[in-house]
C-alpha cells in the first residue's frame, strides 16, 4: 500500500507522537466521552501507531480493527497493541471496497495515508463514511512545507522535486500529495461534514540523527527519480546536509495536518457510488 518499512515507521513514530495536534486529539476524545464502548477501524494501520496514541483518550471498552495490506506490519501492530484494548487485524488492499470495512464501526481513523491516495479514492471514502454518518480522524497528512535551520541554495529545488514526486501514483492513482488536506476539507464539507484541522508538523531535533539521515536520503532518492536536477548538484546537497546532521548542526520541520471530520446533518451531496461521487464533489475535474 504505502511501501513503508517497519524500521522507518519505528524511526518516525516518536516524531509523529510529538507532532499530533492536541486540539484535534481533544476534539476526538470529547466526541466520544459519554460512550461506554467504541468500535474503530484504522485504515492503513502500519504497525499500529494510531491505536497506541489514541486508545488512552477514548472510552475504556474499545474494539479496534487494524487494516493494512502488509502482514508483517500487522503482526507488529498486534504484538504492540496497548493492554486492555481489543485488537484484530485484517490484511486488505485499500483499493478494494473500503465500505465493506465500515459496518458496525463508530469511528474511522488513518495516519500518514491521505497524501498517498488520489482524489477519486478520497471522495469515495467520504461517500462511504457519509452514508453511515461516521466521524473520521486523520493524522499526519503531509502538506509540502519544509523548513531547514540552515540555508542551502539547493533546498528549494530538492523540495520542489520531492513535492512533485509526492503527487505520483502511490498505488491509488495520482496522489494528492501536499494538497491532500485542502482536498479533504473540500470533499468532506461537500458531504455536510464539519471539519476541524490543525498543524502537526514534524520537528526533527539535532539528536534525531538517524531519522534525519533516512529522511534526507529518501528525499534524495525521490528528487533523483524526478530527473529534473543534475546528479552532481543533488549528491552535493545530500553530502552537505548529511555532514551537517552528523555534526549535530541541522534541525528541520516538515509540515503536516491533522483533521477531525464529523457529520453535521447538513449533507449537500447525496452519496452515489464510485466515479459518480468524484464527479459530484469535483465537477471541475470531470474527464481529467
Amino acid at each position: 500500500m504505502s511501501g513503508f518499512s517497519a524500521e522507518w515507521l519505528a524511526l518516525r513514530e516518536p516524531l509523529d507522537l510529538r507532532a499530533r495536534n492536541r486540539s484535534v486529539l481533544n476534539a476526538v476524545a470529547a466526541a466520544f466521552q459519554d460512550r461506554p464502548e467504541l468500535a474503530i477501524v484504522d485504515l492503513g494501520s502500519g504497525t499500529g501507531a494510531t491505536v497506541r496514541t489514541l486508545s488512552g483518550r477514548l472510552p475504556k471498552q474499545q474494539r479496534w480493527k487494524l487494516v493494512d495490506d502488509d502482514p508483517v506490519l500487522l503482526a507488529e501492530a498486534f504484538a504492540t497493541a496497548p493492554a486492555g484494548v481489543s485488537v484484530e487485524t485484517q490484511e486488505f488492499d485499500l483499493n478494494g471496497d473500503v465500505g465493506s470495512l465500515l459496518d458496525g464501526v463508530d469511528l474511522v481513523t488513518a495516519s500518514a495515508l491521505m497524501d498517498l491516495v488520489s482524489e477519486p479514492w478520497l471522495a469515495n471514502l467520504a461517500a462511504a463514511v457519509a452514508a453511515r454518518s461516521l466521524p473520521v480522524y486523520v493524522a499526519l497528512t503531509y502538506d509540502g512545507r519544509v523548513g531547514f535551520s540552515a540555508f542551502d541554495p539547493v533546498d528549494a529545488q530538492v523540495i520542489s522535486a520531492v513535492n512533485a514526486h509526492q503527487r505520483r501514483n502511490k498505488g491509488f492513482g495520482l496522489a494528492l500529495g501536499p494538497g491532500a488536506a485542502t482536498s479533504a476539507e473540500r470533499i468532506f464539507r461537500a458531504f455536510g461534514y464539519s471539519f476541524l484541522q490543525g498543524q502537526s508538523d514534524w520537528i526533527a531535533e539535532a539528536s534525531d540523527t538517524r531519522f534525519l539521515v533516512e529522511l534526507l536520503d529518501g528525499w534524495r532518492q525521490a528528487a533523483d527519480e524526478m530527473g529534473e536536477m543534475p546528479p552532481g548538484a543533488l549528491e552535493g546537497w545530500f553530502t552537505r546536509r548529511r555532514e551537517a546532521v552528523e555534526a549535530g548542526q541541522l534541525t528541520l520541520s516538515v509540515g503536516h495536518v491533522d483533521f477531525f471530520a464529523q457529520p453535521s446533518g447538513r449533507r449537500t451531496v447525496v452519496p452515489p457510488k464510485d466515479a459518480a461521487v468524484y464527479d459530484a464533489v469535483a465537477p471541475n475535474r470531470r474527464g481529467a
